[in-house]
């Protein structure tokens, strides 16, 4: 394994000296990197372009002034990392370090929740081939998988993120939305669960009431404005994902697994109380302790809790604690919710333009308030990226799916007697992953071209920006800056993809 390591390291290495040379030779060749300076009537406008010239080392040919860019970038394996100045003067450096925060930030949450909810989706429509939920999902995919980033941007900005704040000024749902909705959800469902009439017909009318049920309490307590979920929900929710995980973890007729599931609801509900106690005087990372500790604690009542198989049960509690520990958290912020619309923002919560509230630290606020605003200006830029990716993603799950559903393992399988959840979650779904895998790490350039006109469209001064600046000054050092960035990130995950086929498959292994 070291040695595949290093030889796939090596070779990335070596393709991004070829690539960095090329991009470097064409951007330097593509403009006059000094033709602002140039129309200037500042007085001492030849001394200017004297030092421009010198700073940017116009003075000598491209290839050698490459030799002088990769010098810099080989000094940052010693922690002195030199990109050269931009055409403004400023340090190539600095630029990055405040841009590539604001994308990754990004990607990071469009990327993760991308590939959740493609591969759920692919997964429920390949198990309902040819029923009506496939050919509707189908439908979607290929509709946003059709339509550009920019388009599926602007519909976004105005639909969800305007028409959505002018809703909140008078949160009643209409009367049409609460008979359509509701029987919209119910055909999700039953097309999802599936069965015979009998099972269908009881699935849609449990889907169509709980969504009216929810939709008249939102729109009769004006919910939205001030947003709750209390431990009586927390208690419902956590038991309903514990259940959930139980029946893909382990299977249902895994008594040990329930009870541990059961067991690390109740333990959440009473560190509720003691949560909230103490939440004013949390931030981001004493957060992430406390969940690190949830998790300890899910996996200890399960290891305690079993025999045999105390490893799995251990797993199911490591899960349904995280689970119940993320309602826990998202309730903490809904309590800060109406303070941070009716003050902050000033009753339009929803961002439109800007990564950050302008102001915002310069204000006390608490860590809970910093949290609602990030959520709020991530919202539209991570949808708009995520349905384009989504559509790719669930297409790939459900052919995969399909395609591993049909070898002779399977059949094994099944002709052995296991049980259907066995055969799709422990002998199917871990196969389909291999090719997607593939998929989502070449998908990763795709994504950050796609976030260049997002982060155009809502305003967000991240790497998008920086690219466009410097396509339009002719900037080439701040274009090899992106480039170095993203031509780094798309290598590491192509090498992260290689190293998860030999877990998914354990035959790879032997090749490797």
């Amino acid at each position: 394994m070291l040695t595949f390591l290093t030889r796939r390291i090596v070779v990335s290495v070596l393709v991004l000296l070829a690539a960095s040379f090329l991009v470097y030779m064409l951007a330097a060749n593509s403009g006059d990197p000094l033709s602002a300076l140039r129309t200037s009537t500042s007085p001492n406008k030849a001394a200017e372009l004297h030092q421009r010239s010198l700073q940017l080392h116009l003075n000598i040919p491209a290839p050698v002034r490459y030799f002088y860019w990769l010098w810099g970038v080989i000094q940052g394996i010693g922690g002195h990392l030199d990109l050269g100045t931009s055409v403004t003067g400023q340090p190539v450096t600095s630029m990055l370090s405040s841009a590539v925060g604001v994308t990754v930030q990004l990607l990071t949450a469009s990327f993760i929740l991308a590939i959740i909810f493609g591969v759920l989706i692919g997964i429920t429509s390949a198990l309902r081939q040819y029923s009506g939920y496939d050919y509707s999902v189908t439908f979607l995919a290929f509709l946003f998988f059709s339509l550009p980033s920019f388009f599926v941007a602007v519909i976004l900005k105005a639909y969800v993120g305007i028409a959505f704040n002018n809703f909140l000024q008078d949160p009643t749902i209409a009367t049409w939305l609460l008979i359509g909705l509701p029987l919209l959800s119910g055909l999700i469902w039953q097309g999802i669960l599936g069965g015979d009439a009998r099972k269908r017909l009881l699935t849609f009318a449990i889907a169509a009431v709980v969504t009216f049920g929810v939709l008249f309490y939102i729109s009769a307590t004006h919910w939205l404005n001030n947003p709750s979920l209390g431990l009586p929900v927390i208690l419902v929710l956590g038991l309903g994902l514990g259940l959930l995980v139980v029946v893909l973890t382990t299977g249902i007729e895994n008594r040990k697994s329930l009870y541990t599931a059961v067991v690390v609801v109740a333990i959440g509900a009473l560190a509720y109380f003691g949560f909230d106690a103490i939440s004013r005087s949390l931030n981001v990372w004493s957060v992430l302790g406390l969940g690190v500790v949830a998790i300890g604690v899910g996996v200890l009542v399960g290891y305690l809790f079993a025999g045999p198989d105390r490893w799995l049960s251990a797993r199911t509690g490591g899960i349904t604690a995280l689970l119940v520990g993320g309602l826990i958290v998202v309730d903490r912020f809904m309590q800060d919710w109406q303070l941070y619309a009716t003050q902050v923002v000033s009753g339009r919560p929803i961002a439109t333009v800007g990564a950050a509230t302008p102001n915002l630290s310069d204000v006390t606020h608490s860590f809970w308030i910093q949290g609602l605003d990030s959520f709020t200006h991530l919202l539209l830029p991570t949808l708009s990226l995520m349905l384009i990716s989504l559509a790719g993603y669930s297409r790939y799950s459900r052919a995969n799916l399909l395609d591993v559903l049909n070898q002779d393992y399977i059949r094994t399988a099944r002709a052995k007697g296991l049980n259907e959840r066995t055969v799709i979650m422990r002998h199917a779904f871990r196969n389909a992953l291999i090719p997607l895998t593939t998929v989502i790490a070449f998908d990763i350039g795709a994504l950050v071209g796609g976030a260049i006109i997002t982060e155009t469209v809502f305003a967000w001064s991240g790497m998008g920006v920086l690219f466009n600046n410097a396509l339009q000054q002719t900037d080439v050092n701040a274009l090899m800056g992106y480039f170095i960035v993203t031509g780094v990130i798309i290598v590491i995950f192509n090498i992260v993809a290689d190293l998860l086929y030999s877990v998914l498959d354990p035959r790879i292994r032997v090749a490797v």
